[in-house]
């Protein structure tokens, strides 16, 4: 089989097509031909030993598959030789075919293609514990989003219009914030456009805001826990700025307010059961057209290199897919 194997951590140069051999299934998981292979930021960081986990080199990126179901394992039960199944798995993706340990699997439901659940897991996996599980968002709320044009950032806007908050996507360009309005964001702010803090409050009529969705940290983090209302809860989902701020504490004092982080992979480790039913939902509402699952563009296998360089360059708008064939 065909896979990208990362050999030196320095990000998308350190990429190589290679032939290796198909994997066999051991006890308890199943061999899935992959279809598509969906790529995040945090493949960014992996890819340069910089990211929670650091597998030995070489390593394929890529932490989110879909595909079907070539073989089974023993001691697997309730998937069989044909299912069309998505699951999370850390790393090792970008190969046609992987062996995955069948409590990670979640079958693909009527109507939902291959590359759209392969871009679900990690970042509308993420959004939805982040929301639902860390903030118990109620409907009628508000949720602003930092870093609301990348797929993180799109799939909590997204989410979080569906469980019936009233979203404010903040983004660095008119063209972002529109796409983030076209995935149900009610109102935007431009980074470039003024104090981020004032921002939030004006559209808030000075109230604050309920829950604020930080992917990116850096300068953005003081001015918008600055905005939060009184309660407010404010998710640490991720620095894709690069820099991982120092907040003064006596902000979350005076306003009643949490900083609650959302480290969504070793929830799944801890409760697998509640991940399989919140990706149920997530690919659910994808089936229903709830949720759109943006896929800013796909690449072949053997591209791998420039799909991760256009986050890489915070190029893409919504997520990055590797195909297969």
């Amino acid at each position: 089989m065909k896979a990208v194997v990362c050999n030196a951590l320095t990000g998308p140069t350190g990429l190589e097509l290679v032939t290796l051999p198909d994997p066999a299934p051991a006890d308890g998981e199943v061999l899935v031909a992959v279809a598509a292979c969906g790529l995040n930021f945090f493949d960014t960081l992996i890819t340069r030993g910089k990211y929670q986990f650091k597998p030995d080199l070489p390593f394929s990126p890529g932490g989110e598959i879909a595909g079907v179901i070539e073989a089974v394992g023993r001691g697997v039960d309730g998937w069989r030789p044909g299912d069309r199944v998505a699951a999370y798995i850390g790393w090792g993706g970008a190969q046609e075919k992987i062996a995955v340990d069948a409590a990670r699997l979640i079958g693909i439901p009527d109507g939902v293609g291959e590359i759209p659940a392969s871009a679900v897991s990690i970042t509308y996996g993420t959004a939805i514990h982040g929301l639902r599980d860390r903030a118990m968002l109620l409907p009628g709320e508000s949720v602003a989003v930092l870093g609301a044009s990348g797929g993180a950032g799109l799939a909590a806007v997204e989410l979080a219009a569906a469980m019936g908050a009233r979203v404010i996507a903040v983004a660095s360009s008119a063209e972002k914030l529109e796409v983030c309005r076209s995935h149900g964001a009610h109102d935007t702010i431009d980074y470039s456009a003024g104090d981020l803090k004032i921002g939030l409050l004006d559209l808030t009529g000075g109230q604050g805001v309920d829950v604020v969705y930080d992917c990116v940290g850096g300068a953005s983090t003081e001015p918008a826990l600055r905005a939060l209302a009184w309660a407010g809860r404010y998710l640490v989902v991720g620095f894709a700025s690069g820099d991982i701020p120092q907040i003064p504490l006596n902000l979350l004092l005076l306003k009643g307010s949490s900083a609650i982080g959302v480290f969504w992979g070793e929830s799944v480790r801890r409760d697998p059961a509640g991940h399989r039913a919140n990706m149920s939902d997530v690919l659910g509402w994808v089936a229903d057209g709830t949720l759109k699952a943006r896929v800013d563009s796909t690449y072949p296998l053997e591209r791998a290199a420039l799909a991760l360089r256009q986050i890489d360059e915070r190029k893409a708008v919504g997520k990055i897919v590797l195909t297969m064939k």
